[in-house]
């Protein structure tokens, strides 16, 4: 079974600490929608609470992968949505509860003015390969 190769510091490229600079796959694309701070009957997990909000995420990207057949060692690229930088070390504690250190995917932040409900304050996308 093919796993991921991860690349953390490309020649000439400076090494990161949070992420890979590149990952290749070759398998199945799974990719996981915008995840947000919602439990299963739709409710805010964690108002005002960002670490609570990530925890929740996070969980929802694991039964996401895991309902395509993937689990995050699949994972290739994350894409973290925040409405405050200051949400990103919150946002690494949850996904260090999945993600070890050397299965780090390719990862970028984006800082936004808003998403979609005032009280969100962070979304993560997923995209996976699993082996064909």
């Amino acid at each position: 079974m093919s796993r991921p190769t991860r690349i953390p510091a490309p020649e000439g490229v400076a090494p990161a600490a949070q992420y890979a600079h590149v990952v290749t796959a070759t398998g199945r694309l799974v990719a996981v929608s915008g995840q947000l701070p919602l439990d299963e009957h739709g409710a805010l997990v964690g108002e005002g609470d960002p670490a609570a909000q990530a925890r929740q995420v996070f969980e929802n990207l694991r039964r996401c992968l895991a309902a395509a057949g993937a689990t995050f060692d699949d994972v290739v690229k994350l894409t973290y949505f925040v409405t405050d930088m200051a949400h990103l070390p919150a946002v690494r504690e949850a996904r260090a509860a999945h993600v070890p250190d050397e299965r780090l995917p390719a990862s970028s932040a984006v800082q936004v003015a808003a998403l979609v409900r005032p009280e969100f304050l962070l979304e993560v996308e997923a995209l996976a390969v699993v082996a064909a």
